[in-house]
């Protein structure tokens, strides 16, 4: 298992495992999943990092439909700007290759964001920790164990 899964069993949170055959060709990794799932996009997120103009690192959970709107991430962060994060940063950072980057369980402890538009749905999808593997779970379950803070910051 992943270290995502990992902590969400050692917890005890409620969570359901989904995998499929991920195709390494796919140009989107969670549109990818959403049709191979056949779940509806707005459900499955997508996890990324960000940095700020003084170098922290910091973790938004945006809608794979959309993407993620970098100056209201700032503002909920209390920074000046913010900027996507070096692929390999991100990678060193969390423990997870990029694609199958998941918000839970990463080595170190970042600030996350996640888009209040996942509290619209009773569950929703991240990544596992894999590329092909997701986690269903409520958004207060996501919140509760990345300590993460809902805010505005995915754009359609």
């Amino acid at each position: 298992m992943t270290p995502a899964i990992d902590l969400l069993k050692k917890a005890k949170a409620e969570h359901h495992v989904h995998s499929y055959q991920h195709d390494p060709k796919a140009p989107s990794y969670g549109l990818e999943a959403a049709e191979k799932l056949g779940l509806e996009p707005a459900r499955v997120f997508k996890t990324l990092l960000a940095a700020t103009e003084k170098g922290e690192l910091l973790v938004a959970v945006v809608p794979v439909a959309g993407s993620l709107d970098l100056k209201a991430l700032a503002l909920a962060a209390g920074a000046k700007k913010a900027e996507m994060a070096d692929p390999q940063v991100a990678q060193r950072a969390t423990g997870y290759l990029v694609g199958g980057i998941s918000p839970l369980g990463q080595k170190k402890r970042l600030r996350t964001f996640i888009d209040e538009s996942a509290r619209r749905h009773p569950t929703i999808h991240v990544s596992a920790g894999r590329r092909g593997l997701e986690v269903e779970l409520a958004a207060e379950t996501l919140a509760r164990h990345t300590q993460g803070v809902f805010a505005a910051i995915g754009r359609e």
